[in-house]
């Protein structure tokens, strides 16, 4: 690194005052965590966004430390001078770069790296966020992954929204008719996942897949009677685009629905 159903409620979470009986571990550490496979267009204003729910952190939560790990994956346009860059002028940045040849295998070294460098943190206070290079995080993002976490979750699967500059209104329509009729416990998206440490590791983390490898952390994570809470009102925007850097994921699900409803 350079610069360095469940068991539990599966639409809320547990009644868990702070201090009284079953409250969860107060978080310590989040450990931020961004795959980026050439990304040169998008990726700077990505972190910019990272940077602003730091900032946010650091002033609504300040008991709670915050690292961001850039894991670059062979990439070979500018992104890494992008990354070196944004880590140069911010110490809460690190930048991973190797060749990992899926995004659950470049997910899982972003959070060894970023776990190995928090090991002062225990597993229980430490929460792994994890978004993708595409996509604008609010400002409020870590914020509220904390009180969530505090409050009892596990793990909270965020929503996504296309960038409505990029796609055409009735793609937009399409999108949002069919995102609106899915069960919220099905949304489960890397650009918007929150897991705590100690969940992560005993699901035995991302497995090393080129799509899905979130779904299936959620999946493991719900086998263990983690409770994963999904949490419509923390959106982030992801990118438009129909043709992505996996063979499906989230721009092969765009490119589906404008095929299927042309």
């Amino acid at each position: 690194m350079t610069a360095v159903p469940v068991a539990g409620p599966a639409s809320g979470i547990p009644n868990t005052s702070a201090g009284g009986p079953g409250a969860a571990p107060t978080l310590r550490h989040i450990a931020v965590v961004v795959p980026v496979h050439n990304e040169e267009q998008l990726l700077g204003r990505c972190l910019r966004r990272l940077q602003r729910a730091m900032d946010a952190l650091r002033t609504g939560q300040p008991h709670c430390s915050v690292q961001l790990v850039v894991v670059l994956d062979r990439c070979t346009d500018q992104s890494a001078a992008i990354a070196e860059h944004a880590a140069h002028s911010d110490e809460r940045i690190a930048v991973l770069a190797g060749d990992f040849g899926s995004v659950g295998a470049a997910r899982a070294a972003g959070v060894s790296a970023a776990l190995e460098a928090a090991d002062h943190y225990t597993a229980e206070k430490t929460w792994l966020a994890c978004t993708d290079a595409d996509t604008l995080v609010p400002e409020n993002w870590l914020t509220s992954f904390v009180r969530l976490a505090d409050a009892g979750a596990d793990a909270v699967a965020g929503t996504v929204e296309p960038d409505t500059a990029s796609l055409a209104p009735g793609l937009l329509r399409a999108w949002r008719h069919n995102y609106a009729g899915q069960e919220p416990s099905t949304r489960v998206h890397g650009a918007n996942l929150g897991v705590r440490a100690s969940l992560y590791l005993a699901a035995g983390g991302f497995p090393a897949l080129t799509e899905h490898e979130d779904v299936r952390l959620v999946e493991a994570i719900r086998s263990l009677g983690g409770v994963v809470l999904p949490a419509a009102h923390l959106q982030v925007t992801t990118s438009g685009r129909l043709q992505g850097r996996t063979p499906g994921g989230f721009a092969g699900y765009l490119a589906n629905l404008k095929a299927a409803s042309s």
